[in-house]
Protein backbone atom coordinates (compact mmCIF):
# COMPACT_ATOMS: atom_id res chain seq x y z
CA UNK A 1 0.00 0.00 0.00
CA UNK A 2 1.22 3.44 -0.88
CA UNK A 3 1.54 5.81 2.09
CA UNK A 4 0.21 8.62 -0.12
CA UNK A 5 -3.21 6.94 -0.23
CA UNK A 6 -3.57 7.28 3.55
CA UNK A 7 -5.03 10.83 3.53
CA UNK A 8 -7.60 9.67 0.97
CA UNK A 9 -8.68 6.90 3.33
CA UNK A 10 -9.88 9.57 5.76
CA UNK A 11 -12.44 10.89 3.27
CA UNK A 12 -13.25 7.94 1.02
CA UNK A 13 -14.19 4.26 1.28
CA UNK A 14 -12.62 3.62 -2.11
CA UNK A 15 -9.18 5.18 -1.53
CA UNK A 16 -6.75 2.62 -0.16
CA UNK A 17 -9.22 0.40 1.69
CA UNK A 18 -9.85 -2.12 -1.12
CA UNK A 19 -6.10 -2.32 -1.80
CA UNK A 20 -5.40 -2.85 1.90
CA UNK A 21 -8.05 -5.54 2.11
CA UNK A 22 -6.56 -7.27 -0.92
CA UNK A 23 -3.01 -7.18 0.50
CA UNK A 24 -4.35 -8.65 3.77
CA UNK A 25 -1.19 -7.95 5.84
CA UNK A 26 -0.65 -10.22 8.82
CA UNK A 27 -1.77 -8.78 12.16
CA UNK A 28 1.68 -9.36 13.65
CA UNK A 29 3.16 -7.36 10.76
CA UNK A 30 0.62 -4.56 11.27
CA UNK A 31 1.44 -4.55 14.97
CA UNK A 32 5.22 -4.59 14.46
CA UNK A 33 5.40 -1.98 11.70
CA UNK A 34 2.45 0.30 12.46
CA UNK A 35 0.97 -0.02 15.95
CA UNK A 36 4.15 -0.48 17.97
CA UNK A 37 6.29 2.29 16.44
CA UNK A 38 3.49 4.86 16.22
CA UNK A 39 2.16 4.13 19.69
CA UNK A 40 5.60 4.95 21.08
CA UNK A 41 5.26 8.56 19.86
CA UNK A 42 2.75 9.81 22.48
CA UNK A 43 4.62 8.41 25.52
CA UNK A 44 7.93 9.72 24.17
CA UNK A 45 6.42 13.14 23.51
CA UNK A 46 4.74 13.21 26.94
CA UNK A 47 8.09 12.47 28.53
CA UNK A 48 9.81 15.11 26.40
CA UNK A 49 7.20 17.80 27.03
CA UNK A 50 6.90 17.00 30.73
CA UNK A 51 10.61 17.04 31.41
CA UNK A 52 11.45 19.91 29.07
CA UNK A 53 8.76 22.45 29.87
CA UNK A 54 6.25 20.80 32.21
CA UNK A 55 5.50 23.88 34.32
CA UNK A 56 5.50 26.17 31.28
CA UNK A 57 2.88 23.97 29.64
CA UNK A 58 0.67 23.43 32.69
CA UNK A 59 1.63 24.72 36.14
CA UNK A 60 2.52 21.87 38.49
CA UNK A 61 3.46 19.38 35.79
CA UNK A 62 7.22 19.85 35.99
CA UNK A 63 7.64 17.58 39.00
CA UNK A 64 5.55 14.64 37.77
CA UNK A 65 7.20 11.22 37.29
CA UNK A 66 7.18 11.44 33.48
CA UNK A 67 9.10 8.21 32.97
CA UNK A 68 6.42 6.20 34.78
CA UNK A 69 3.63 8.15 33.13
CA UNK A 70 5.09 7.33 29.70
CA UNK A 71 5.33 3.61 30.51
CA UNK A 72 1.78 3.40 31.89
CA UNK A 73 0.47 5.42 28.96
CA UNK A 74 2.14 3.05 26.48
CA UNK A 75 0.74 -0.04 28.21
CA UNK A 76 -2.72 1.54 28.23
CA UNK A 77 -2.40 2.19 24.49
CA UNK A 78 -1.64 -1.49 23.90
CA UNK A 79 -4.71 -2.52 25.90
CA UNK A 80 -6.80 0.00 23.99
CA UNK A 81 -5.66 -1.41 20.63
CA UNK A 82 -6.59 -4.94 21.69
CA UNK A 83 -9.93 -3.81 23.08
CA UNK A 84 -10.86 -1.70 20.06
CA UNK A 85 -10.17 -4.53 17.62
CA UNK A 86 -12.42 -6.81 19.63
CA UNK A 87 -15.09 -4.10 19.98
CA UNK A 88 -15.20 -3.35 16.24
CA UNK A 89 -15.72 -7.04 15.52
CA UNK A 90 -18.48 -7.33 18.13
CA UNK A 91 -20.34 -4.23 16.97
CA UNK A 92 -20.20 -5.35 13.34
CA UNK A 93 -21.47 -8.81 14.32
CA UNK A 94 -24.30 -7.28 16.37
CA UNK A 95 -25.35 -5.37 13.25
CA UNK A 96 -25.21 -8.62 11.22
CA UNK A 97 -22.24 -7.48 9.16
CA UNK A 98 -19.34 -9.58 8.03
CA UNK A 99 -15.96 -8.41 9.20
CA UNK A 100 -13.35 -10.93 10.14
CA UNK A 101 -11.15 -10.55 13.17
CA UNK A 102 -8.22 -9.58 10.95
CA UNK A 103 -10.05 -6.64 9.39
CA UNK A 104 -11.39 -5.50 12.76
CA UNK A 105 -7.84 -5.31 14.13
CA UNK A 106 -6.62 -3.73 10.90
CA UNK A 107 -9.14 -0.93 11.41
CA UNK A 108 -8.19 -0.67 15.10
CA UNK A 109 -4.57 -0.22 14.00
CA UNK A 110 -5.23 2.38 11.31
CA UNK A 111 -7.86 4.55 13.04
CA UNK A 112 -5.60 5.96 15.81
CA UNK A 113 -2.74 6.92 13.45
CA UNK A 114 -3.77 10.62 13.36
CA UNK A 115 -4.05 10.65 17.17
CA UNK A 116 -0.62 9.09 17.56
CA UNK A 117 0.89 11.60 15.13
CA UNK A 118 -0.86 14.50 16.87
CA UNK A 119 1.46 13.93 19.83
CA UNK A 120 4.15 15.74 17.84
CA UNK A 121 2.20 18.88 18.75
CA UNK A 122 3.81 18.55 22.17
CA UNK A 123 6.92 20.10 20.65
CA UNK A 124 4.98 23.33 21.20
CA UNK A 125 4.39 24.49 24.77
CA UNK A 126 0.91 25.72 23.94
CA UNK A 127 -2.32 24.17 25.20
CA UNK A 128 -4.29 25.95 22.44
CA UNK A 129 -2.09 24.59 19.64
CA UNK A 130 -2.25 21.09 21.10
CA UNK A 131 -6.02 21.25 21.46
CA UNK A 132 -6.40 22.36 17.83
CA UNK A 133 -4.11 19.58 16.60
CA UNK A 134 -5.99 17.04 18.73
CA UNK A 135 -9.38 18.09 17.35
CA UNK A 136 -8.14 17.75 13.76
CA UNK A 137 -6.59 14.36 14.59
CA UNK A 138 -9.83 13.20 16.20
CA UNK A 139 -11.82 14.24 13.12
CA UNK A 140 -9.40 12.32 10.89
CA UNK A 141 -9.69 9.23 13.11
CA UNK A 142 -13.48 9.46 12.89
CA UNK A 143 -13.22 9.59 9.10
CA UNK A 144 -10.94 6.56 9.08
CA UNK A 145 -13.35 4.58 11.25
CA UNK A 146 -16.39 5.48 9.16
CA UNK A 147 -14.79 4.80 5.78
CA UNK A 148 -12.98 1.74 7.11
CA UNK A 149 -16.22 0.22 8.42
CA UNK A 150 -17.97 1.07 5.16
CA UNK A 151 -15.22 -0.48 3.03
CA UNK A 152 -14.20 -3.49 5.11
CA UNK A 153 -17.80 -4.54 5.84
CA UNK A 154 -18.74 -4.01 2.16
CA UNK A 155 -21.67 -1.84 3.17
CA UNK A 156 -24.27 -0.13 1.05
CA UNK A 157 -26.20 1.65 3.80
CA UNK A 158 -24.65 4.79 5.22
CA UNK A 159 -26.96 4.89 8.26
CA UNK A 160 -25.67 1.54 9.60
CA UNK A 161 -22.07 2.58 8.95
CA UNK A 162 -22.73 5.82 10.85
CA UNK A 163 -24.31 3.94 13.74
CA UNK A 164 -21.35 1.57 14.05
CA UNK A 165 -18.93 4.48 13.71
CA UNK A 166 -20.74 6.40 16.43
CA UNK A 167 -20.48 3.45 18.83
CA UNK A 168 -16.81 2.80 18.07
CA UNK A 169 -15.93 6.49 18.35
CA UNK A 170 -17.80 6.77 21.65
CA UNK A 171 -15.81 3.86 23.07
CA UNK A 172 -12.63 5.33 21.59
CA UNK A 173 -13.29 8.70 23.21
CA UNK A 174 -13.79 7.02 26.57
CA UNK A 175 -10.46 5.22 26.09
CA UNK A 176 -8.77 8.48 24.99
CA UNK A 177 -10.10 10.32 28.06
CA UNK A 178 -8.84 7.50 30.30
CA UNK A 179 -5.40 7.80 28.70
CA UNK A 180 -5.43 11.54 29.38
CA UNK A 181 -6.53 10.90 32.97
CA UNK A 182 -3.34 8.86 33.42
CA UNK A 183 -1.35 11.98 32.60
CA UNK A 184 -3.42 14.29 34.79
CA UNK A 185 -3.87 12.02 37.81
CA UNK A 186 -0.32 10.74 38.24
Amino acid sequence: MNILTFPGMVVSSKAGWPELEKIHPAIIKIFAFLVLPLSLIPPAMLYYAGTTYGDDFVVGYGGKPWGWIAIVFFLAEMLTFAGMGWLIGQIAETNKLKIDSHDAYLLAAIAPVPLWLSAFGLFFASVAINMAISVVALACSCGLIYHGIYALCHMHEEIIAMSITYTVISAGLVAWVLLLVIVIAV
